[in-house]
C-alpha cells in the first residue's frame, strides 16, 4: 500500500477486489489468505479511526452552522427592536436620538449578514463531509464482510490441509510467494490526480490573488447596499427573516 493513498481510496479498492480469483491463482493459497487478512484487519483498523475523526469533524461543523444560523436571527430580531425604537423616537421628535438607533440597526444588519454568509458557505462542506463519512462506513461494511469470509476459508484450508500432508508425508516448508498489492493500481491512478490537481492550483493562485483586492471592494460594496435595502425594509414595516436577501458570500 502506497503512503499517499487515502483511507478512502484504500477501503474502496480492498472492498471490491477480487480476492477469490486471487487465492484461486496463487500458489501458496493458505499464505495469500494470512496476507489478505492482515491487509484487510489493518487496513479496518485505519478505517475506523478515519470514520471517527472525520464524523467528529462533521458535527463541529453543524454545530458552527447552527450557532450561525440562531445569531442570524437574533441579529434580524435586534435590528426590527433598534429600527422601531429610532421610528418611535422620531415621531417624538428627537432625530439625533433616532439617528443613533438606525445606526444600531444597520450595525445589526450587517452582523446578520455575516452570520448569513458563514452559515451559507459551510453548507457545501457540510454535504462533502457527510458523504465522505458514508462512503467510507459502507466500505467498511463490506471489508468486515470479506474479512470474515477469508478468515472462514483459510480455516477450512487448514483444516483440509494438515490431515493431507500427514497422508502424503508433504513437507512443513513450502515455496513462498510474492503476492500483488491489489491496491497498487489505484495508488498510481490517485497519484497523477494529486499531481494534476496540484498543477491546476498552481497556474490558478497568481490569477487569483491579483483579483482580491478588486473583489474585496465589490463585496463591501454590496453589503453595504444590502444593509440599506434591509433598513428601508424594516421601515416599510417587513419583518427581517433570517436567510431573506442574503449577501454573496
Amino acid at each position: 500500500m502506497t503512503g499517499k493513498q487515502t483511507v478512502l481510496g484504500r477501503t474502496l479498492q480492498l472492498a471490491r477486489a477480487d480476492v477469490d480469483a486471487l487465492v484461486d491463482q496463487a500458489e501458496d493459497p493458505q499464505k495469500t489468505l494470512d496476507q489478505l487478512i492482515r491487509d484487510y484487519s489493518n487496513n479496518i483498523r485505519e478505517a475506523d479511526l478515519a470514520v471517527a475523526t472525520t464524523l467528529g469533524n462533521l458535527r463541529l461543523m453543524e454545530a458552527d452552522h447552527k450557532e450561525d444560523t440562531c445569531a442570524a436571527d437574533e441579529w434580524g430580531a435586534q435590528a426590527l427592536a433598534a429600527s422601531r425604537k429610532a421610528d418611535e423616537v422620531r415621531a417624538g421628535g428627537d432625530a439625533p436620538q433616532a439617528e443613533t438607533f438606525d445606526n444600531l440597526a444597520r450595525t445589526a444588519l450587517e452582523r446578520q449578514i455575516t452570520s448569513e454568509n458563514e452559515a451559507t458557505a459551510a453548507e457545501p462542506l457540510i454535504a462533502a463531509q457527510t458523504e465522505v463519512v458514508e462512503r467510507l462506513k459502507r466500505n467498511l461494511d463490506a471489508m468486515r464482510e470479506r474479512l470474515t469470509g477469508l478468515e472462514s476459508r483459510r480455516d477450512r484450508l487448514m483444516a483440509r490441509a494438515r490431515p493431507a500432508e500427514v497422508r502424503n508425508g508433504m513437507p512443513d516448508a513450502v515455496a513462498s510467494m510474492d503476492v500483488t498489492d491489489p491496491t497498487a493500481d489505484v495508488g498510481r491512478f490517485e497519484a497523477k490526480i494529486r499531481r494534476e490537481e496540484a498543477r491546476a492550483t498552481g497556474r490558478a493562485e497568481p490569477a487569483d490573488s491579483s483579483l482580491d483586492g478588486q473583489f474585496e471592494q465589490l463585496d463591501d460594496l454590496g453589503k453595504r447596499a444590502e444593509v440599506d435595502a434591509r433598513l428601508a425594509r424594516l421601515k416599510d414595516g417587513e419583518p427581517p427573516a433570517a436567510g431573506d436577501g442574503r449577501a454573496a458570500a
